[in-house]
């Protein structure tokens, strides 16, 4: 039986459960997308990007967001990575959004993956949002190529904005982020990552990460 036709079941009445029960179909809509223009691009636009990495046949390429908790800015936040392949998902708890702190641990992950960071790292779509402004600086300290998304077009980088609302179930807007630990963190990474996906054969986006970090390691 197809999702489509438990949904249209949904929908007619004939099951137990409501639309608002659904996590996911709720909140889709077939409106038409409009790109606005009307704020500044920091770097080279997704307009740029090869179309190849529509297609989400290789590997290495990312999506980039910050998820609030509580919007003061004596609270932490989330810096989150999406692979568009893999799907595997990243989850990092920084003091602020300040250009400065993102940066900082795009440094740290750089000196985790060493020499590999470039064929792991390939690209890195993200938003025009000031947070990183400096992010295109990356290719000054690696061969990385970072692209802005189309001002306010979230689905440019949708991969990334569909975990957001994962987190949401375990982090709802508007709770301060400063009270979760990395152990918490840490655990919803962990349940993002082991969650078999049926674009990826129903297989967990973990178990297709490893399958191409070891291509990596292991290829000489």
């Amino acid at each position: 039986m197809s999702t489509k036709t438990l949904y249209n079941y949904v929908d007619l009445g004939l099951m137990d459960i409501k639309n608002i029960d659904l996590p996911e179909k709720a909140k889709r809509n077939t409106k038409a997308r409009l790109i606005r223009a009307n704020k500044r691009i920091l770097g080279r636009s997704i307009d740029e990007r090869s179309p190849r990495i529509d297609t989400r046949k290789d590997f290495g390429h990312w999506e980039c967001n910050l998820v609030l908790g509580h919007k003061t800015k004596d609270d932490d936040v989330l810096l989150t990575l999406c692979e568009r392949k893999t799907r595997r998902f990243i989850m990092i708890k920084i003091e602020d959004k300040t250009s400065a702190s993102v940066m900082k641990e795009f440094d740290k992950l750089r000196e985790f993956y060493g020499s590999k960071w470039n064929r792991i790292f390939k690209s890195i779509t993200t938003d025009n949002g000031s947070e990183f402004a400096d992010l295109s600086n990356l290719k000054q300290v690696s061969k990385t190529l970072v692209y802005y998304a189309h001002p306010y077009t979230s689905y440019d980088k949708g991969s990334v904005e569909g975990r957001t609302g994962l987190i949401r179930r375990y982090i709802p807007k508007g709770d301060r982020m400063d009270k979760c630990s990395a152990e918490d963190i840490a655990k919803i990474e962990v349940w993002c990552n082991s969650l078999p996906r049926k674009i990826l054969n129903y297989k967990t986006p973990e178990e297709c990460f490893d399958t191409e970090f070891d291509h990596i390691y292991w290829r000489r």
